[in-house]
């Protein structure tokens, strides 16, 4: 595979709906043109690299996954190249929706700590990185910036209503379920993903990417042993390299050194191909 140059920002001569850290929205008529960019970020701040084929990568998955889910409504109408799909328009919900079947990141340093996550109280003698008994859904806040807020369920409930809450929460351990079900028997373990849904005419819609790198923490069932650190397909080799160098965590953030944009493009490449099973 020929390493290109990354795609920073997307020109395009349509109307700028939104720019985030990852992908340049456009209006499209009724709908929304989604470009998914070779942009990262990590610990909430856009690093000053691309990383090259990140983009087309973050944009194929999502496309397969959609795909596979025909059967949840989605806001996905089609793909228009490798890096770009037409969605529906929806208003996005005022939470994610993260679903955890292993215990690790924030979630773990709870549990060190003793206290619940969440305010689910997990069982004793976890340990890192330890497969739960059952997947657990943990929502947070969805901030425009800075960090994201965990909630309790009961907040959840209260801003959006028992049904509603109850069908998001019932549909999210469903895909979670079902992803981590078809992806352990291509040899990738999913240790916790997010969803978010919107509502578009009354109807709610799965919305932004699913079950990517960058939404996702995808690890290698090969060697997979708890209580340490997994090696893994996603933006953690990142965060590893970033907290190597004792960055601070606030802008402006270091460039990558190419060996570093070079490993992490092959993992998201490699995530891609073998969830798929399609060359890229």
């Amino acid at each position: 595979m020929e390493v290109e140059e990354p795609l920073l920002y997307s020109e395009l001569p349509l109307r700028l709906f939104k720019r985030g850290k990852v992908r340049d929205i456009y209006e499209l008529g009724e709908s929304l043109l989604v470009v998914s960019t070779d942009r990262i970020s990590a610990f909430d701040v856009v690093l000053p690299n691309g990383i090259p084929h990140k983009g087309e990568a973050l944009n194929r998955l999502s496309v397969f996954w959609f795909t596979l889910f025909r059967d949840v409504p989605n806001h996905f109408l089609e793909a228009v190249d490798g890096r770009s799909m037409l969605v529906r328009r929806a208003s996005p919900l005022p939470f994610e929706f993260i679903v955890r079947g292993f215990l690790y990141g924030s979630a773990w340093e709870s549990y060190a700590k003793g206290r619940s996550v969440c305010g689910i109280r997990l069982p004793p003698g976890l340990k890192k990185a330890s497969r739960l008994p059952e997947p657990i859904l943990t929502p947070t806040t969805k901030e425009e910036s800075g960090h994201d807020r965990e909630v309790r369920w009961e907040e959840v409930v209260e801003k959006l209503g028992k049904e509603v809450a109850e069908e998001i929460g019932e549909l999210s351990l469903s895909l979670y379920g079902r992803a981590l079900s078809m992806a352990e028997k291509r040899g990738i373990l999913i240790a916790d993903t997010k969803f978010e849904f919107g509502s578009s005419r009354g109807e709610l819609l799965l919305i932004d990417e699913i079950l990517t790198p960058d939404s996702s923490r995808f690890w290698p069932l090969e060697g997979y042993e708890e209580g340490g650190d997994p090696p893994s397909f996603d933006k953690q080799y990142v965060r590893d390299y970033l907290t190597s160098i004792g960055w601070n965590r606030k802008p402006p953030a270091p460039h990558l050194p190419p060996e570093v944009v070079l490993q992490t493009s092959r993992r998201y490449v490699e995530c891609y191909e073998r969830v798929t099973g399609k060359k890229f």
